[in-house]
């Protein structure tokens, strides 16, 4: 049991919200892709998928950290950093959890989006790697995480058409911008353990990117509403999201560290909001 408690931690299954954050946009994908409800068996696939992904990506980012996690105070617990666990137990995990995903894939989706899959698992194995090699490394998370878009799309009607990249680069946008507030909250820290993030580069005009970033996030998400002819309460979803990350700016208004944190869970509700619209607005027209 104790083992066990450890590779929970490792693959951060006890702080959830990494799942949600990839969890809602896939979601919403899925309720665009199918106009309404998907299909059983893929939804099924793709919220065990996010989650399988999600844990995988959790056990190589802490690999790639393993040297530099012990200088940061919120990391320096993390069963790598202690010592708990070793570099092998984490990619044996990673490896493990990847390979259960693409079964997955495999066993019940069509060869578009296992061809597909190929692809996420490379991004999820390449995005711990670019803070030692880019200041960027939140927009290869957001890659990373807005891949299961066009892969929701090909799974349920077998073709991504231009709404899925335009979905695609909404969540490249939404997750660059939550994942900068985290980073935020510790730029001092990795400065020193010489990690690289958006929150180094952007400085003193990291708010003021980070609105712009959110800003235009929602800007493609009502692009996305205009090209599908969406009705009002889909907009009523963008509203909300829009209110929630005025909220967030306001949190991080002096940068301090615990509320910067507070900013990035904040998202968890942006990404919920946005799903609701999407999903009241097919249950309105399915109902008329």
């Amino acid at each position: 049991m104790e083992k066990l408690k450890l590779y929970i931690r490792l693959i951060r299954l006890d702080k959830p919200i990494g799942i949600l954050l990839l969890l809602w946009p896939t979601l919403t994908a899925l309720w665009i892709a199918a106009e309404g409800m998907p299909d059983y068996t893929v939804l099924t696939v793709f919220v065990l998928g996010v989650i399988l992904m999600r844990s995988a990506g959790c056990a190589i980012n802490d690999y790639a950290d393993r040297e530099v996690d012990a200088l940061v105070v919120r990391t320096m617990n993390r069963p790598l950093a202690t010592g708990e666990l070793t570099p092998k137990n984490a990619l044996i995990a990673a490896g493990t959890l990847s390979l259960i995903a693409f079964s997955l894939a495999a066993l019940n989706l069509n060869k578009l989006t296992i061809y597909m899959s190929v692809v996420a698992v490379l991004l999820a194995a390449i995005y711990p790697f670019m803070k030692r090699y880019t200041y960027l490394p939140q927009v290869f998370l957001g890659a990373a995480f807005a891949w299961a878009i066009p892969m929701a799309f090909a799974a349920q009607t077998n073709a991504v058409p231009t709404v899925a990249w335009l979905l695609f680069l909404a969540n490249v946008l939404w997750t660059t911008a939550y994942d900068t507030l985290y980073a935020m909250a510790d730029r001092e820290e990795d400065m020193l353990a010489d990690i690289k993030s958006t929150a180094i580069l952007f400085g003193d005009d990291d708010k003021v990117i980070v609105g712009i970033i959110q800003f235009s996030f929602l800007l493609v998400m009502a692009l996305v509403g205009s090209k599908l002819e969406m009705s009002y309460i889909y907009y009523v979803g963008i509203l909300i999201a829009a209110l929630l990350s005025i909220y967030q700016l306001k949190l991080v208004e002096n940068r301090e560290p615990a509320r910067c944190l507070q900013a990035f869970l904040n998202n968890n509700w942006v990404g919920a909001a946005l799903f609701l619209g999407v999903v009241a607005h097919y249950s309105l027209n399915l109902s008329v």
